[in-house]
């Protein structure tokens, strides 16, 4: 009011409140890994290690000890590997996000993968592709299925039994 020498004042208006997460903008993220998939105790570290099965590639090692339980993932990345942590959390990130993609195809078990010193270079599809080789070499993933969606043909009959 000019007269009164108040200035007035005016209050924004708030955006209504969202009602889905994608109004909010909020990014959901992949479902967490549960602790029920995870390998964490050293003892069952050594039991992989004694007496599972191993398979190695420049990148990583493998070791599978197929039992009963649903399929668990334990990682070993040492300072050989990376000595800067976020290097190392990289690679576990990748491996962790492979297994899980994974999971529900594979057999029961523990997997435990040993990092080596060439998973430092690699970026994650890398790492995630060489992850995928391992366990077809296993024998816990089948192998890919050859290219293209037309079944093989079949050969021509040989012209001597040909209809006459």
């Amino acid at each position: 009011d000019p007269a009164s020498g108040r200035i007035a004042m005016t209050v924004p208006v708030m955006p209504p409140t969202p009602v889905s997460t994608q109004d909010a903008g909020v990014v959901v993220s992949a479902p967490r890994f549960p602790r029920a998939a995870r390998v964490r105790a050293k003892a069952e570290f050594t039991a992989v290690f004694d007496g599972g099965r191993r398979t190695a590639e420049p990148r990583m090692a493998l070791h599978w000890l197929a039992d009963d339980a649903p399929a668990r993932l334990g990682l070993a990345v040492s300072r050989k590997v990376d000595p800067h942590a976020v290097g190392r959390n990289r690679i576990k990130r990748a491996l962790r996000d492979a297994f899980r993609h994974l999971r529900a195809r594979l057999p029961c078990g523990a997997y435990v993968v040993v990092a080596r010193s060439g998973a430092a270079q690699a970026d994650g599809a890398a790492l995630r592709e060489a992850f995928e080789r391992l366990l077809q070499r296993a024998g816990a993933l089948p192998p890919p299925s050859p290219a293209g969606t037309m079944p093989p043909a079949t050969p021509a009959p040989s012209s001597d039994q040909a209809p006459r």
